[in-house]
């Protein structure tokens, strides 16, 4: 009796209708028959064929399904004509930072500089599972040193399995980091910290000889006008001008012991450390004097003058020619 029971359960279970699934939420590549329908028996994990592709659906008609259930031995008939299953796959863009990993490791690789920075001319990226991580794979590379160009292909692949491609184009350009004018600077500026910011600007457009570093620049005296983001070459950059020609100037005098001080006048424009002429208005001699600040300088009490007494007039003539 307990045999006979079971047997009808048995086979009550083999019987049991299937039910159609309208609507199903793939997260594989394929399509398997129980994607279609509820209880679909045996051959519930049997593959059918590949799925959308990500962001894609598939739609399957109701004469379709029938064949399909004929087929595999799944107890449905469709209720109506109209009757249908809808695949669909979950899809997302490839991000431009996905792709810009696997391209910078590869045109490094072919000899394009660690710090270059890549320009895509143009980016249409293709739509890969929203879920799980897609690997980017360059499988070719066309690369030109001399123009920095190139045109690559790229394999995209998730869970083992390729899911879509990708071309692109562009330009690996060589970036140097330099000092530029944060703000717009007028000739003769002295220049602070404030007036500087760091900037990675492509190598072509870095002038020769342009200030690495902030430090490179500040204290030194700007020879031209730069608009703000102008990078700054070391050759318009001059050592300030303390001391002027014919301005007044405080001269220091010092030797073991002594410590003198007495107004002169400059001959010649100085900037620290240089050695300028200086006129005494005491003794009407020229003297050698060291510019060690605005508006003074250092002279050596013990050197002999450049001009005895009286060659004001000798030592402005030297300076016209």
């Amino acid at each position: 009796m307990c045999a006979l029971v079971a047997g009808l359960a048995a086979a009550a279970i083999q019987t049991q209708a299937a039910t159609l699934k309208p609507m199903t939420t793939l997260h594989a590549s394929v399509v398997r028959l129980s994607d279609l329908f509820d209880d679909a028996g045996r051959n519930a994990d049997r593959v059918l064929g590949p799925g959308p592709a990500p962001g894609a659906r598939i739609v399957v008609e109701s004469r379709q399904l029938a064949a399909i259930a004929r087929s595999f031995g799944v107890d449905w008939k469709p209720d109506f004509a109209a009757e249908r299953a809808v695949l669909e796959r979950p899809g997302r863009p490839l991000t431009r930072a996905e792709a810009m990993d696997a391209l910078s490791a590869a045109l490094v690789s072919a000899g394009a500089p660690a710090d270059a920075e890549i320009e895509i001319a143009a980016f249409d990226p293709p739509m890969v599972p929203a879920d799980g991580t897609v690997t980017p794979v360059v499988t070719q590379l066309d690369y030109d040193g001399g123009s920095g160009r190139f045109a690559a292909q790229l394999s995209l692949s998730a869970g083992g399995r390729d899911v879509a491609a990708l071309r692109v184009a562009g330009r690996a350009q060589p970036m140097l980091e330099v000092a530029v004018a944060a703000t717009r600077l007028l000739p003769g500026t002295i220049l602070s910290a404030a007036d500087l910011r760091m900037a990675r600007l492509p190598a072509a457009r870095a002038p020769a000889g342009a200030a690495r570093r902030v430090e490179d620049a500040v204290g030194k005296q700007l020879r031209i006008q730069a608009a703000p983001g102008t990078p700054l070459p070391l050759a318009d950059l001059a050592v300030p001008t303390l001391v002027r020609r014919d301005a007044r100037v405080l001269m220091l005098a010092e030797a073991p012991g002594l410590s003198l001080t007495s107004e002169g006048r400059a001959l010649e424009n100085g900037a620290d450390g240089e050695h300028i002429r200086v006129l005494n208005p005491a003794s009407r001699a020229v003297l050698d004097a060291v510019v060690i600040g605005e508006g003074r300088v250092r002279i050596d009490p013990q050197a002999p003058p450049l001009t005895p007494a009286g060659g004001e007039r000798r030592a402005d003539a030297e300076y016209a020619r």
